[in-house]
């Protein structure tokens, strides 16, 4: 439970809209030990404040971490139906900077910079009937965000939950989603490990999930949305499985957040061919004036993809704008940019850019 001091006034007047516009300014008034290697970080406002967002949606983090400013994203596993507190809920990744820092510096009284809500993954932004969500590990996220948000305003949809771990001892909230089963008539849950951990009273599925399991678990799998979050492959497994059954894939969604298991750069998508030979492709010079570096990068690549071909590591996470760990004052030029909200209008207009999805229009001069 949160301090005194963090106690919500109910008799407070609404607060601004929470927006990914806006700078924020968070403080952990909880920490909650999840698992051996999974922590739940409870933010709060210092004064009263009323979160509103879509449930699966994800805040972006504004670290400072060994002197470096770092970005990450990470989906809020609380609800809006309980707004006074968010929450995120992480994952010790083995080497990752920011996961680690959180899990072994993050403390009750520490002030957090966020930028938020973002992102599209949300059952509330396409309503249906019938859902099939299936995670796998730390992704379970998004999908209790959603279930909670069910669950607290009494929604009759028919859900069924598959969640995925290596072992019982991996498996996350599996009381609370008991809990949400036993008070929802139509909400199923199913339990799948890969392994069975030595003492335990685990009962559930036993192996991986595969066609064979998921059509035991929820026969009618096929009339159903789908809403899928974990590692890559977990989604890819899942994702290869589901478009192999048949399924209609225009009602399968994922989301992952996997930024600390990629590498610094991105591999170009476009390397061999000519521009000479391409109709409207231009290529241009991208300066870094800090480094007093060089290299060309054409219009249909991203000046990250082109930096990486050049042999240069710039700072990156995400590659899709989500992140805004590129995030770069641009001195000159002229860029096309599509981002997916780790970046604000303000700051574009006051040009910076991210580079991870930043065409060149013109040549570009980078203060970095």
């Amino acid at each position: 439970m949160p301090s005194p001091a963090h106690a919500p006034d109910f008799s407070a007047p609404a607060s601004r809209p929470w927006s990914a516009d806006q700078d924020e300014t968070l403080r952990c008034v909880h920490v909650r030990q999840e698992t051996h290697d999974v922590k739940t970080f409870v933010l709060a406002a210092d004064g009263p404040r009323s979160f509103r967002y879509l449930p699966g949606q994800f805040i972006t983090l504004e670290l400072e971490v060994d002197g470096r400013r770092i970005n990450r994203c990470y989906t809020l596993s609380s609800t809006p139906t309980r707004p006074d507190l968010v929450s995120i809920t992480v994952k010790r990744v083995p080497g990752g900077m920011v996961s680690n820092w959180l899990h072994d510096h993050l403390r009750v009284g520490m002030a957090l910079g966020v930028m938020g809500p973002s992102g599209a993954f949300s059952c509330f932004s396409a309503p249906a009937q019938r859902y099939l969500f299936v995670s796998g590990g730390s992704g379970v996220t998004p999908l209790m965000s959603m279930t909670r948000a069910l669950h607290d305003l009494g929604s009759d949809a028919d859900i069924v939950f598959v969640h995925c771990a290596r072992t019982p001892a991996d498996l996350l909230f599996p009381e609370e989603l008991s809990m949400m089963a036993r008070n929802m008539a139509h909400l199923r849950l199913a339990m799948v490990c890969e392994h069975h951990t030595h003492g335990s009273n685990y009962a559930g599925h036993l192996g991986r999930l595969d066609l064979h399991r998921l059509a035991h678990i929820a026969p009618d799998f096929l009339q159903r949305d789908v809403y899928t979050c974990g590692p890559a492959p977990f989604m890819g497994a899942v994702r290869g499985m589901l478009a192999g059954a048949g399924f209609d894939m225009q009602r399968y969604r994922e989301e992952s957040f996997s930024f600390e298991s990629l590498p610094a750069e991105i591999q170009p998508e476009i390397e061999h061919s000519s521009p000479e030979n391409e109709t409207g492709v231009t290529t241009y010079r991208i300066h870094l004036q800090k480094l007093a570096q060089e290299f060309t990068c054409r219009s249909d690549q991203t000046i990250l993809q082109a930096a990486a071909a050049a042999g240069l590591r710039l700072p990156s996470s995400c590659s899709s704008g989500a992140c805004g760990t590129c995030k770069t004052k641009k001195i000159s030029g002229q860029v096309e940019i599509k981002h997916a909200g780790g970046i604000r209008q303000r700051e574009i207009d006051q040009g910076w850019i991210l580079p991870c999805c930043s065409r060149p229009q013109s040549d570009v001069a980078l203060d970095r």
